[in-house]
């Protein structure tokens, strides 16, 4: 038989169905979603991605409104408000640090921590992302809302600065090669090759060629809730899967370094060894958790007497080293990533001055000497 149409079933739809009956909340259908579309089908920092948008930024603002009824004037302004809530306070951040070291938002001093515009971007992604799942999966929604809805480029506010000059980028790797860091390698490649964390963690030896001076970056390392995953990139049907980057010089010879380290490591660590083929591990061979690495970058910003940036920021001292290096520009959009050279040659504006030049120079002859263990020898 037939139902009328808008008529309700007599019956609850079984647990199974991604919509029940009555149309849920927002917050309660991103739970759904997230459970039993995106975790089993995607992959892990996908769902990681998802989840924590959704958590964070989305549920909060817009959850309990009913997912028929949300409207693209309520996503419209809940991201025209976003950038100007402080985080801290919003997630209570600062207020779950032990009393005695809350330093701002807890104890009235707000530290201003605004999302940025991608982070705004991701959050409205994600919702779009759910709702078009929504719409495909039963008719209780007449629309992508947040399909409708833009994100508020002008207000955005961008975060404080973070970038290096030459000078100071130097003046970092110089205070890690001479303490012997055992992250030094992994440095050169962030600051000159303009390697992400997960892809310099994640680098493989079969992946660097350094007889021609290329380097696949194809692999990545990342940590996903309880799991270290190192995966292909290919593996998430990235676009960027596979790319093939040049290093200059001062990589190669970071990398070479490294691999006389890691043998010495090897030896030392004995039958308590993991094989594997990362460049890039702990004393016994296993990988390297990404927050210890943070907090390595951050103790020799420390030590170097260098202004502390996020490791991601990294990227745009890139251009400027590179320039300092004299690397071509052809070759600089190699390793920028830049599609068009016009790019590159406004990235490398910045022209280091001929002190940097040497000491860079002599940086590199230096790592490109002979391994630590090699001139400790008598």
């Amino acid at each position: 038989m037939t139902r009328p149409a808008g008529s309700q079933p007599s019956q609850p739809l079984p647990d199974e169905y991604p919509i029940p009956a009555k149309t849920p909340t927002l917050a309660r259908y991103l739970t759904r979603w997230l459970t039993e579309v995106v975790e089993p089908s995607l992959e892990p920092a996908t769902y990681a991605y998802y989840e924590t948008m959704a958590r964070l930024y989305v549920s909060p603002a817009l959850g309990s409104r009913r997912l028929d009824s949300l409207q693209v004037r309520d996503v419209q302004a809940w991201l025209d408000q976003l950038p100007h809530v402080c985080q801290c306070c919003a997630q209570g951040k600062d207020a779950a640090r032990p009393a005695g070291r809350q330093r701002c938002c807890a104890i009235g001093a707000c530290c201003h921590r605004y999302p940025g515009r991608r982070t705004v971007q991701a959050a409205r992604d994600t919702l779009r992302a759910a709702l078009n799942h929504a719409r495909a999966s039963a008719d209780q929604v007449p629309g992508n809302v947040a399909a409708s809805a833009t994100v508020p480029s002008p207000h955005c506010r961008r975060r404080e600065g973070s970038a290096w000059s030459a000078v100071e980028a130097t003046r970092f790797l110089a205070s890690a090669h001479s303490d012997r860091d055992p992250f030094c390698a992994a440095y050169v490649l962030v600051l000159v090759n303009g390697l992400s964390r997960s892809e310099v963690l994640g680098l493989t030896w079969p992946s660097a060629d350094l007889d021609s001076g290329e380097l696949d970056i194809a692999w990545q390392l990342q940590r996903v809730g309880d799991q270290l995953i190192h995966k292909k990139r290919s593996e998430a049907g990235g676009s960027d899967a596979g790319r093939t980057l040049p290093m200059p010089g001062i990589c190669a010879a970071a990398l070479r370094l490294r691999a006389h380290e890691q043998v010495a490591a090897r030896e030392q660590a004995g039958g308590r060894w993991q094989d594997s083929d990362l460049a890039f591990t702990t004393r016994w061979g296993t990988p390297i958790e990404p927050r210890n690495f943070n907090r390595s970058f951050d103790a020799r910003c420390a030590k170097a007497g260098v202004p502390r940036i996020p490791v991601h920021d990294t990227r745009r001292t890139c251009a400027p080293l590179l320039a300092a290096l004299d690397v071509h520009p052809q070759v600089a959009a190699r390793i920028l990533r830049h599609a068009k050279i016009a790019r590159t040659t406004a990235a490398c504006t910045q022209v280091p001055d001929e002190i940097t030049r040497t000491a860079l120079k002599k940086l590199g002859d230096s790592i490109g000497g002979r391994p630590h263990a090699e001139q400790d020898r008598p």
